[in-house]
């Protein structure tokens, strides 16, 4: 099911076909296109190159996958069982001298952009969470305490949404709708539509 954005100007292709559905296959994916992804993440921009993002990949059978689904509330569990591939990505929250990194969130959220625009080259989709436990993914997976969970995301391949539960496939066939650009950009002060 395509659903393209309803753009106001040209843009990337590959950004007006992405969004997050919630209706995946079970077909598995190939591990030379999961070093894609995370190759793509490991150029993502970051302050000073901290490189501040880690991730901890499951795959559906595996033990890994297993204490990510865990992890989820179960209002995403309920759809995301299906993924083939579960992350989590977690941000180191200190400096590599040694202080604390104001901005480890911003730019582990850049590499997972990264990976989104990578998922969409390789035909698939991604659904980043944000409806889980931290406290129990640090339990499970011995976070050490200078690094935080951050988000989870579901990969791999769409399926109808006639194989999710109705109000979830309901979900699934809504337009597409965006904030209007003067309620995002502003200039001279906060909430002053920028003249662009």
């Amino acid at each position: 099911m395509d659903k393209p954005a309803n753009t106001l100007l040209n843009i990337h292709p590959i950004i007006k076909k992405r969004w997050s559905p919630r209706a995946f296959s079970a077909k598995a994916v190939d591990g030379r296109q999961l070093k894609r992804i995370f190759e793509a993440a490991r150029w993502a921009p970051s302050s000073y190159n901290e490189q501040p993002w880690r991730f901890i990949v499951g795959r559906k059978g595996d033990a890994t996958w297993d204490k990510l689904y865990e992890c989820m509330v179960e209002f995403n569990q309920e759809w995301a069982g299906k993924a083939p591939v579960l992350l989590l990505a977690v941000g180191n929250t200190v400096s590599g001298k040694g202080k604390p990194n104001a901005v480890y969130q911003y730019d582990v959220g850049q590499s997972m952009a990264y990976i989104t625009f990578q998922v969409e080259t390789e035909e698939m989709v991604a659904h980043q969470m944000g409806g889980f436990s931290k406290e129990k993914a640090v339990a499970l997976f011995d976070i050490p305490a200078d690094h935080a969970p951050i988000a989870m995301m579901a990969i791999g391949y769409q399926d109808s949404p006639d194989v999710l539960k109705p109000d979830f496939a309901d979900m699934e066939r809504q337009p597409r709708v965006r904030k209007a650009m003067d309620e995002l950009v502003f200039s001279d002060q906060f909430g002053k539509p920028a003249s662009l």
